[in-house]
């Protein structure tokens, strides 16, 4: 029999180990069926949520048929495949795992930059293939030298991004929804970004306020030597329109770990030589993903013990 302390928790998305037994002394904890659904009477007593990775929408709808859920833990820092701002008017808190994974996706967004700007990539594949042995891998056409980069986004993530670029010597500019007290140029709007910069490095989180926010105009705005990097949210920047740019030499080269669909990637960028692509690996170093999962649990944990939660999204009502 369990202890009558114990709180009935949903777990969704992959298994974890580092999560499922840092929870399990005060959680019973439940996993949907092949179905989708929970075993008859399970339904009402659910008051927790640890959503483990993956981003199946958490709707209305889904919150609904849990009367008494109060809280949903997030494994990731964007959250935008959660209703939050539903969840909030009805009293449910949600959190994410903000700070610990900021260096390591920061480390990624530079390494996805550089292979870009660089062919490095390219240069290795010319290796492996034995090319170097006819002829030397050809001059590459770009370089960071006299470049002038622009953040899409200077929060944490942005800001350790542009911290790191300090020491490249570049021209930095940023848009934001406010401007910032940082030594970095300001644009009111993403179009005079794109239009003062050639290299383009996308931070955003998800939802509909940034959705295909990098369209062709904004490309078009980046020229015929832009770069663009995307190491925010897919659905930031219109594929369609990517591909286009990129087929017609709008711009030079973009740099990708993250896209639309999932982990589905459009045929004519990976048959593009001016792409980098990386399966969204912005925070997949082992340390990294187990600080994320600490903080799920102690998110958790902090909330059953009565002193709330530690990183609440601002959706979230007050406790």
């Amino acid at each position: 029999m369990e202890p009558s302390d114990k709180t009935h928790l949903l777990l969704l998305g992959p298994d974890k180990p580092l999560i499922t037994e840092g929870l399990a002394q005060r959680f019973i904890i439940h996993r949907l069926d092949s179905s989708g659904t929970l075993a008859s009477g399970i339904t009402s007593s659910i008051r927790a949520i640890a959503l483990c990775g993956g981003h199946d929408p958490l709707n209305a709808e889904f919150m609904l048929r849990f009367p008494n859920l109060e809280i949903i833990a997030s494994f990731g820092v964007g959250y935008d495949h959660i209703d939050a701002t539903w969840a909030g008017e009805h009293g449910i808190i949600v959190t994410n795992t903000p700070d610990v994974l900021t260096e390591e996706v920061a480390d990624t967004a530079l390494g996805l930059l550089l292979c870009t700007v660089r062919e490095l990539p390219q240069a290795e594949r010319y290796l492996r293939a034995g090319k170097w042995l006819e002829k030397p891998y050809p001059l590459t056409c770009s370089s960071l030298r006299g470049r002038s980069v622009g953040i899409v986004g200077l929060g944490r993530i942005g800001s350790a991004i542009a911290r790191r670029l300090e020491g490249f010597g570049v021209s930095l500019s940023y848009h934001n929804r406010n401007k910032r007290d940082v030594p970095y140029i300001y644009q009111a709007s993403l179009l005079s970004l794109a239009r003062e910069v050639d290299i383009l490095i996308v931070v955003t989180p998800g939802g509909p306020e940034t959705s295909s926010l990098v369209n062709f105009e904004i490309l078009e705005a980046l020229g015929p030597c832009g770069i663009l990097i995307n190491i925010g949210r897919g659905a930031s920047v219109d594929e369609a329109a990517l591909i286009r740019a990129l087929k017609t030499k709008t711009i030079l080269a973009a740099g990708l770990d993250v896209f639309n669909d999932e982990p589905h990637v459009p045929k004519e960028l990976l048959e593009m030589g001016n792409v980098v692509l990386l399966p969204h690996v912005g925070s997949a170093s082992m340390e990294t993903r187990d600080a994320m999962a600490r903080l799920l649990v102690d998110n958790l944990l902090s909330w059953k013990n009565g002193k709330g939660a530690l990183t609440p999204v601002k959706e979230t009502p007050a406790s």
